[in-house]
């Protein structure tokens, strides 16, 4: 009896309450997307202000908690592993081969360049005033997919930079 009731509790079943409490999650998480919008609107700058910070700050963490508490434990610790069984399965491999190390280091250290330099050149760059946006999209996604074509070894490389006790190993190559 006891081994059944574990079973039933680590796999719920998707009933209504985990799915009212995916959807409450998600809600949450995406509110900061209506802050265009409140700030679009006609209302006085105090207010805009407030629901601003609400969006981006204190709805997220409200409804997150809102969505466990509906979902339950079981339920939520059914989409964390949902979740991180994804990141696990389509996320860095550990090991990659040189030259995509190569390719990715070129990948992350272009946006801080570019960034760092861009300013001291920017009169020098024709046009560069009026695509400013998509530039710094483009090096921001440049950025993010860097860190997945580096794989999982950069990742423990970055997190050593903020342990204060790590200490590095070299291969031999």
């Amino acid at each position: 009896m006891n081994d059944e009731l574990k079973t039933e509790n680590e796999h719920p079943q998707t009933g209504w309450r985990l799915r009212l409490g995916l959807v409450i999650f998600i809600t949450g998480f995406a509110s900061p997307l209506l802050i265009p919008v409140i700030a679009a609107a006609d209302l006085p700058t105090g207010w805009k202000t407030v629901i601003s910070g609400a969006l981006a700050v204190g709805i997220p963490e409200v409804f997150s908690i809102i969505a466990i508490a509906i979902m339950g434990k079981a339920g939520f610790n059914t989409i964390k592993s949902r979740f991180f069984g994804f990141l696990k399965k389509h996320g860095p491999s550990d090991r990659v081969s040189r030259s995509r190390y190569r390719v990715g280091l070129v990948m992350f250290v272009l946006p801080f360049l570019f960034g760092w330099l861009g300013p001291y050149f920017v009169h020098r760059i024709p046009d560069y005033e009026a695509y400013r946006l998509p530039v710094s999209i483009a090096g921001d996604i440049l950025l993010v997919s860097s860190l997945f074509v580096l794989g999982g070894d950069f990742w423990d490389k970055v997190r050593a930079l903020f342990v204060h006790d790590a200490i590095v190993q070299n291969r031999p190559s």
